[in-house]
């Protein structure tokens, strides 16, 4: 057939490259162009042809056995996902990829703490592709999101923390509770209380010394006392603690304490 009409039909459907012996360059670059991923029919492509694959669909990646620096990095460019079709990707793609998504973490084989690192700040949820992810690579995600800890098979006692200081929900995504975990997550969100006392008993005892312990200290936060002081189930009439809220303050709080107690007192006025 003549090569004029190799030329029209490989214009049509360029995978006819395929069948084509000794195609000529002309017919290459017309294939390439119309569809990238043809240059896998094409034994030792040359650059012109390599790049021209490349700008018509980065995935032609995958078929270029020695590609540049500036190739991989149009291919990253282009897509986060690119970084499948790159054989040992350096850490500098995997950067460029993780500025785009942190999922691209997956393509990381061993990932550095700094790339973990960059995958959890750019996407909490990224830490499920991450096997055994570094303690504080834990903490920068539940930091972000409590909801972390669902794709976090052995969560350090600190992340663990850390997520219910933040949202008093994370307890319900621990799987190994018991009461000596339970009062200290008290310790940080008294509302956890909300979502523990029915699976842990926690007598009233316990319950005051983890109150008198925090209340007590100087530099207690704020939104504890807050939150301490107007959770409706720890009042005078509650079944985990009949006691007044206010003058339990006055008893065993620092003075930090009592000032946020008569600065909520007035409010409630």
């Amino acid at each position: 057939m003549e090569n004029s009409k190799l030329l029209e039909i490989i214009k049509i459907n360029p995978k006819a490259i395929a069948h084509v012996n000794s195609p000529t360059n002309e017919m290459k670059l017309v294939a390439v162009k119309k569809n990238g991923l043809v240059l896998q029919y094409i034994d030792s492509p040359t650059r012109e042809l390599q790049e021209a694959a490349l700008a018509n669909n980065a995935r032609a990646i995958q078929f270029i056995t020695d590609p540049t620096d500036d190739m991989l990095v149009k291919v990253i460019n282009d897509g986060w996902i690119n970084l499948e079709y790159i054989e040992n990707p350096t850490d500098e793609l995997i950067k460029l990829a993780l500025s785009q998504a942190g999922a691209a973490i997956k393509y990381a084989n061993n990932p550095s703490e700094e790339l973990q690192l960059l995958a959890v700040r750019k996407n909490y949820d990224s830490i499920k592709y991450i096997k055994n992810p570094c303690e504080r690579v834990q903490e920068e995600a539940v930091k972000t999101s409590y909801d972390a800890l669902r794709y976090i098979s052995s969560p350090t006692h600190k992340a663990e923390l850390i997520a219910i200081k933040n949202n008093e929900q994370a307890v319900r995504l621990i799987n190994d509770l018991d009461k000596n975990k339970v009062l200290e997550f008290l310790k940080v969100n008294i509302l956890a209380i909300k979502y523990v006392v029915k699976e842990i008993e926690i007598t009233k005892d316990e319950l005051e010394q983890v109150l008198k312990e925090v209340l007590a200290r100087e530099d207690v936060e704020e939104k504890y006392v807050r939150d301490y002081l107007n959770f409706s189930t720890i009042d005078k009439n509650g079944e985990i603690m009949p006691r007044d809220k206010i003058m339990f303050i006055y008893q065993y709080g620092s003075k930090k304490a009592k000032k946020i107690a008569v600065d909520e007192k007035l409010k409630m006025k």
